[in-house]
């Protein structure tokens, strides 16, 4: 039974960790709630768990601070998909300072997992505990610092997801800790807390109730603080079994997206560099835009500037009026999952910086993600810097971040080319901005909206005016995917099973068939009769030529004068991508 965790303590939960993380991997991807392929939550735990690990063995730190910073760094330089990111932010509330320090029992949270904690870092009285040590205080003080960094990292925090379960645990260790100063205890209570959460996050989020099961990433947290209270403790981790599992309906899998305002498609948020009285004059710009407007500032000449509108271009060219807008973030109130979607937050200092420094940067560059060979082809023929990855196999932060410094450029672009790994994009972005790089993410969802924002980039324009025009013209390309059915679901056109192929626009499933070619021509009949102009197909690796001629024939009898353009794109998963603008 341990009284403080030291520096040995802490590898031995981060292997720990590792390994039930991928022990229960499959079980956790499969707590996902929707049919098609995609980089699982399960997977994408393990991953950015085993990097955390991975960080420690290598660092020889003697201190449990030291160690708990360089697992936290690890997990956000390896933080793969969504999940992975918020989970490395809990890591880095757990290793920040201000988390473990020492300080007097605080008042409880309040609905963002928020305290008040002192700034005594002389020890506390009654507990032996000194500054640096980690004890039953510094693990209470942690969990609420990776709780508040957790909801920090979401622009739009939903509960009943892997928030509720770390504010939970947070919560209960310091209940427990105003009563005991066992380290013991506290870990124990923790995890307990953070069971029950789990099991209630159901009741929360009705997706997971039809779905018959609970939150995914909040189950991956659970084996964390399990493992770690293990290690304390001395047993083994009870967290062996699966979570509990509610009774299926026929509505089991459908997944429901928060549709957000119904007079303006967008929201647009970036953080502004400004004085007052541009901030004044940006109010009055926005104001007739739309609405949702929320300007705040810093206090020291830094602005967080959220809107929703109709006129994505509009909206972002306000704020460069006004002064200089950075890490620029458009969503499409259809696509937003109501599911964890972090940006990436005050993420840990890098472990390297780039051979260029900042003084030997110039220009502007792109780098995008490319889940196949041809469409790395495509994207590297417009002097686009390609990172390899999409659906199941996500990059990395570091990844990402090695094709951000490799770029050499002063000003980079980034596009994700998939919802999931936007928050690994934020994320990269930060650390690059570490480096005294300017990025900004462009969202996109898929890489034929990589390819509309590459289009219109335009090398003699300011970085901020391209970025304003990759944006709009991401914003206004309409994105389908041909893909196979990998579970049982019930989707909003009724239920499929493993083997069907399915038919999405802008991530909804909108036709199931029996063959690629014939779905594939009932999504461009849609994507036709909403005005599209411009066709592209991307031809993925298990597309077969019959499939794509069938698609083509019908294109050709239905809408002879839309332009078709098609690529060999090489993707996984998805025989079919198609753009329309």
């Amino acid at each position: 039974m341990l009284d403080r965790l030291d520096a040995p303590a802490i590898r031995q939960w981060s292997i720990a960790a590792a390994a039930v993380l991928e022990e229960h991997r499959q079980e956790i991807d499969e707590l996902n709630v929707f049919p098609v392929p995609d980089g699982d939550t399960g997977t994408n735990l393990a991953l950015t768990v085993r990097a955390a690990a991975d960080a420690l063995a290598l660092d020889a730190s003697a201190s449990a601070s030291a160690a708990l910073q360089a697992m936290a760094r690890g997990a956000v330089l390896g933080a793969r998909g969504n999940s992975g990111v918020i989970l490395s932010q809990i890591l880095r509330g757990l290793a920040d300072e201000q988390g473990w320090r020492p300080s007097p029992p605080s008042e409880p949270s309040d609905d963002r997992g928020g305290v008040d904690r002192g700034e005594d870092d002389r020890g506390e009285e009654g507990t032996g505990e000194q500054f640096g040590e980690f004890g039953a205080a510094s693990l209470q003080h942690g969990l609420r610092n990776a709780a508040e960094r957790a909801y920090e990292a979401v622009n739009q925090p939903i509960e009943g997801t892997i928030l509720s379960v770390v504010r939970a645990a947070a919560d209960a260790a310091q209940t427990v800790r105003l009563h005991s100063g066992a380290l013991a205890d506290v870990v124990r209570a923790a995890a307990g807390a953070a069971a029950d959460a789990l099991a209630r996050t159901p009741e929360q989020l009705p997706v997971l109730a039809r779905a018959g099961v609970v939150d995914a990433g909040g189950r991956g947290l659970v084996l964390l603080i399990e493992a770690l209270a293990g290690v304390i403790t001395g047993t083994t981790p009870a967290a062996t079994t699966s979570p509990p599992r509610l009774a299926r309906s026929l509505d089991a899998l459908s997944a429901e997206r928060e549709i957000g305002s119904d007079e303006f498609a967008y929201e647009v948020q970036y953080l502004l560099e400004a004085g007052d009285a541009q901030v004044t004059l940006l109010r009055g710009d926005l104001a007739p835009l739309g609405d949702s407007l929320v300007v705040v500032g810093t206090g020291d000449g830094v602005w967080n500037v959220h809107v929703h509108v109709n006129d994505v271009g509009a909206a972002i060219e306000a704020g460069i009026q006004a002064g200089r807008p950075y890490r620029i973030t458009v969503t499409r109130f259809a696509d937003a999952l109501p599911t964890d979607s972090p940006t990436a937050d005050g993420t840990a200092p890098s472990t390297g910086r780039s051979a260029t420094g900042p003084a030997l940067r110039s220009g502007t560059a792109i780098v995008a993600v490319a889940p196949g060979e041809g469409l790395a082809h495509l994207f590297t023929a417009e002097g686009v810097v390609v990172v390899e990855g999409g659906p199941s196999a996500n990059p990395s932060t570091a990844e990402v971040l090695a094709a951000v410094r490799s770029s050499g450029a002063a000003h980079v672009v980034l596009l994700p080319n998939a919802s999931q790994i936007a928050g690994v994009a934020e994320a990269a972005a930060h650390e690059a901005r570490v480096d005294g790089i300017e990025v900004s993410v462009v969202p996109t969802k898929s890489p034929v909206q990589g390819l509309a924002a590459v289009a219109v980039h335009d090398g003699q324009r300011r970085f901020d005016d391209n970025v304003v025009a990759m944006a709009e013209a991401a914003a206004a390309t309409r994105w389908a995917e041909v893909t196979v059915a990998q579970r049982e679901s019930l989707t909003s056109v009724g239920q499929c099973q493993p083997g069907d192929i399915l038919g999405l626009i802008d991530g909804e499933v909108v036709v199931i068939g029996a063959a690629v070619g014939e779905v594939a021509g009932i999504v461009v009949d849609r994507l036709v009769g909403i005005g599209a102009e411009l066709i592209t197909v991307l031809i993925g690796r298990d597309a077969v030529s019959s499939d794509v001629e069938t698609l083509l024939a019908r294109l050709a009898a239905s809408a002879p004068l839309v332009e078709v353009s098609v690529f060999d794109g090489g993707q996984p998963h998805y025989p079919l991508l198609i753009g329309a603008e």
